[in-house]
């Protein structure tokens, strides 16, 4: 792993690209290796509310004995507050419950594609508001006032931010949908009444089954996904079970629309 060039990094980056979400079982990788695998697809995202482990301050922590998880049972892309959402993740099983816990991954172009002609031209060149405050909401994450100014602390570096409704892929140059649940606020180019609506049906579009896939994990799984085509969510259904997973999340650029052509 110690050059990105490598064949067999080569091969999985265009798996990736191919295939959008990747899995390898039972790789049992430490921090450190997780960091070296991430770091061969660009530079780490540090996370402004999720704790990191203290040995690897890129990989944060999911621990479902230690916070509150249920924005992961959402369909999110992760961290499209940024003005530069993740390139991807690298993702691995540290603790499964005995049942429950799966992941689900959809396609944003497969959500694209499937679309109306009349509607994929209405949606190109519209843009869309995301923000911090929808999945980070003082009334479950500042428990305390400690909790409280960090957050208000990442709420002041992360205003919110304005992205294209329909992303280009910077590798493969597709037509992405690129609105999420977990932090789309509304469309900027119509009012309140046509966003909410319109939001709705894309949200409820995007994930439908046919544009999606479910892994069940099992302890050392590791996934790896491209963020800028992709939502997923972790399903919160295992009760007081113990889950714990590791994430290192690789940097990206600044999501634009070209149209084809």
């Amino acid at each position: 792993l110690n050059h990105a060039d490598t064949p067999l990094l080569l091969k999985i980056k265009q798996a990736l690209l191919q295939h959008q979400v990747i899995f390898f079982r039972k790789q049992a990788l430490s921090a450190q290796s997780q960091v070296r695998l991430a770091k061969t697809f660009g530079t780490l995202h540090i996370h402004p509310i999720y704790p990191a482990m203290d040995d690897a301050p890129e990989v944060i922590v999911l621990d479902s004995h230690r916070q509150d998880l249920r924005d992961n049972d959402l369909w999110h892309t992760d961290v499209t507050f940024s003005q530069t959402p993740p390139l991807g993740c690298v993702l691995q099983a540290i603790k499964i419950p005995e049942f429950g816990g799966d992941t689900l991954w959809a396609s944003g172009t497969a959500a694209f594609n499937a679309l109306s002609e009349d509607l994929k031209q209405q949606l190109r060149g519209l843009t869309a508001t995301h923000d911090i405050r929808k999945s980070f909401p003082l009334e479950r994450f500042g428990a305390t006032a400690v909790d409280r100014e960090r957050l208000e602390n990442s709420f002041r570096k992360n205003p919110p931010v304005v992205h294209p409704v329909v992303r280009t892929h910077p590798e493969t140059g597709a037509e992405v949908l690129f609105v999420n649940e977990g932090f789309t606020t509304h469309i900027n180019e119509l009012n309140a009444q046509e966003s909410d609506a319109l939001l709705t049906f894309l949200f409820e579009h995007a994930v439908k089954e046919e544009f999606h896939l479910r892994w069940k994990w099992q302890e050392g799984d590791v996934a790896i996904w491209d963020n800028r085509c992709t939502q997923h969510k972790a399903l919160f259904d295992y009760g007081d079970a113990h889950r714990i997973m590791h994430r290192a999340t690789v940097n990206g650029s600044i999501p634009f629309y070209k149209a084809a052509g």
